[in-house]
């Protein structure tokens, strides 16, 4: 790092001298215009005006015949999680009708656009425009859409509502759309930090925020397991007692209710909340999930599928909560962030 003097000139002004190797490699001379902008720490950030706009991040992944689709889009998602804006997807030879599907599927997915394609090659290209995003906006659309998908599980759990419990599964790429935008700008701010500041981030709480992320996606996820155990039990036409079926309700409304503060509470700044967040998980160990093992012993004796789908269905509901107190740990972090 150079260090360089503070000059006065005239009564009112203080300068400093740019570095000629920086302006030699940016092509400045006397008389021409730069920008200047004041980051959230106060830093500067001092830019050639009229400068190129930032060039896109490519990258090639090449494909090779016996590649499965799962391997193909993990790659995909890495390459885009890293900040790549346009991906030429190269086959050693052909692209299988299966890779083709499997790649057209992430590329929705991820916002991104099939820009060419044919046997042998596809580029792709993602327009996001990541200083128009707005972070904030992002997750609070993503768990609505999960929350959604919490309280239709439970609203499905009590009714037996097969057709409900369906859209819900249907409803979870919404939530991974959202998460892997989300996570791409959260990675490309901790290392930008101009554009951490256009997002209105200190880079250190892109750490937090992504854990707020990860939690959100993990806490639609176990919702969707829920669902897909009670379509089990309805296609193989079993059910819990009434009186179990209302304890493992009561356990889920705890759990979604401690979710939804928490991140509520991450994002407005309140920690007023997260003690008891944070207890939630060991109060529904101690005092509930007790309980429901009880029952089981004493009701579903014989039922070995009943008893599989009842035992998931409690520790879904456990790491609903366990994900919230991870989001209030978060929130006391981040609030020491000045």
């Amino acid at each position: 790092m150079e260090q360089r003097k503070i000059m006065s000139l005239g009564r009112a002004s203080l300068v400093i001298s740019l570095p000629k190797h920086w302006t030699k490699s940016n092509k400045l001379k006397k008389g021409d215009i730069i920008s200047v902008d004041v980051q959230r720490d106060n830093s500067l950030v001092v830019t050639p005006s009229g400068r190129r706009s930032k060039e896109l991040k490519k990258g090639t992944l090449y494909i090779e015949q016996d590649d499965k689709e799962d391997s193909i889009a993990r790659r995909l998602v890495a390459y885009y999680l890293n900040g790549y804006s346009g991906i030429e997807m190269v086959s050693r030879k052909v692209f299988s009708a299966e890779q083709i599907k499997a790649i057209r599927r992430i590329v929705r997915m991820l916002y991104m656009s099939i820009m060419e394609s044919d046997s042998e090659r596809m580029s792709i290209e993602t327009l996001i425009d990541e200083s128009k995003a707005s972070i904030t906006s992002g997750i609070q659309r993503m768990h609505m859409i999960a929350l959604s998908i919490c309280q239709d599980t439970l609203k499905a759990f009590r009714n037996q509502d097969r057709s409900l419990a369906d859209a819900v599964i249907s409803l979870d790429d919404d939530v991974d759309q959202f998460s892997f935008l989300i996570l791409r700008l959260l990675r490309t701010a901790a290392l930008d930090p101009a554009l951490a500041n256009q997002l209105g981030l200190e880079p250190i709480n892109c750490l937090d925020y992504q854990t707020l992320v990860h939690r959100i996606e993990y806490a639609a996820n176990k919702a969707k397991n829920i669902s897909r155990y009670i379509i089990k039990l309805m296609e193989a036409k079993q059910w819990m007692s009434d009186r179990l079926l209302a304890i493992l309700l009561k356990l889920g409304v705890d759990a979604i209710e401690s979710y939804n503060t928490a991140v509520y509470s991450f994002l407005s700044k309140d920690t007023t909340s997260c003690d008891q967040v944070i207890d939630c998980p060991k109060r529904i160990e101690e005092e509930d999930l007790a309980r429901v093992r009880a029952l089981i012993l004493l009701t579903e004796k014989k039922n070995e599928l009943l008893i599989c789908a009842i035992c998931s269905i409690c520790d879904n509901i456990r790491s609903i909560a366990e994900y919230a107190a991870d989001i209030a740990e978060s929130n006391l972090h981040a609030s020491l962030v000045k």
